[in-house]
């Protein structure tokens, strides 16, 4: 590692959004406390989102925005109340925008003028590089972790090597306990996203779950993702319903899992957040999305995907072979023992 910046004392992490790239992003959050300890560490971001962050160890403090109901109700006192927010934070020594979009890069500028994020060419906004005092250089085909490491590590004047992403520790604190299964492994599986394209067929999930015969937690969100797990529950003897779970409870019913299968979104990449097994089922979107180690993989479609311009028509999701999804959780079961 690079010799400490010892005016570095102040940081602000800029990440606003969604589930899954907050969950892929947190993980910088040990190596700046490594390199840094005595610093503290702030973070900005969605007000839906932060009960995941709240109560971090690593986290001083946590300050929200609520961009989307700004958006919704183009309220000019809510939009004079953010911007008096934002520019009322800190001192900061430096801001890292981990997002890369316009409004990102805005946010972070309106809390300092000393700001770091994406050059021009490394975001699909290159607007928003207008709006730092440097920028970090990474191709944007880069795994989303590896991206997220670097532009804090060239922010912050250390390198975040390959060996300790993999050897990382659990992301997030776990602060409750849940009584599982101990006849059976216990699998969760997630049947949500935010596209419909990305979602793996629930005929499918019975498919798996009968093949499997473990213990099968089918996770949801909204009542619509719960009639969909219930139907899968009603058709498989393997299947449970999870419990409703808060964010903070996710986090911690997922770490005691032997093994995770889910599609393309935020709870299943708390499995490798977690250093839990994990199966990622992708078709409109690559393995670019999550870090692949030994026991974190990616089953993809076939389907060629443009990273600039997501097609989300692309539903080659539904031609996975359940099969495969099979053999792939048996190994990494039977690895687990």
């Amino acid at each position: 590692m690079a010799l400490m910046n010892e005016n570095i004392k102040k940081i602000a992490i800029v990440r606003l959004s969604a589930l899954g790239d907050i969950v892929n992003s947190a993980i910088v959050l040990q190596f700046i406390k490594a390199q840094y300890p005595q610093s503290e560490i702030d973070w900005i971001t969605e007000e839906v989102l932060a009960p995941l962050l709240k109560n971090h160890p690593l986290i001083n403090d946590v300050h929200t925005v609520n961009l989307k109901k700004l958006k919704r109700e183009m309220s000019f006192k809510l939009f004079k109340e953010t911007i008096k927010k934002l520019r009322s934070l800190g001192p900061y020594d430096i801001v890292i925008d981990m997002q890369g979009l316009i409004k990102s890069a805005i946010v972070a500028r309106l809390v300092s003028k000393n700001t770091h994020g994406f050059d021009k060419n490394s975001t699909r906004e290159s607007l928003a590089a207008l709006f730092y005092k440097t920028g970090s250089n990474v191709s944007y085909e880069t795994s989303v972790v590896k991206r997220n490491c670097f532009v804090v590590g060239d922010a912050l004047e250390f390198e975040i090597s390959d060996e300790m992403i993999l050897n990382k520790t659990p992301i997030f604190p776990i602060n409750e306990n849940f009584e599982l299964r101990s006849d059976k492994k216990n699998v969760a599986i997630v049947i949500g996203a935010s596209w419909e394209s990305k979602i793996y067929p629930k005929e499918f999930i019975v498919e798996i779950c009968e093949e499997l015969q473990e213990q099968c937690y089918i996770i949801w969100g909204g009542e619509a993702e719960r009639a969909n797990a219930q139907w899968i529950c009603d058709n498989s003897e393997f299947a449970s319903l999870a419990p409703k779970l808060e964010l903070p409870e996710l986090v911690s019913f997922i770490s005691a899992m032997n093994l995770l299968i889910g599609n393309d979104t935020g709870p299943t990449h708390m499995a490798w957040a977690q250093n839990v097994p994990s199966i990622t089922l992708l078709g409109p979107t690559t393995t670019r999305m999550i870090y692949e180690t030994p026991k974190n993989v990616g089953i993809k479609s076939p389907s060629k995907v443009n990273i600039l311009k997501i097609d989300k028509n692309d539903f080659s999701i539904k031609i996975l072979d359940p099969k495969e999804v099979v053999k792939t959780a048996k190994e990494l079961l039977n690895d687990g023992v």
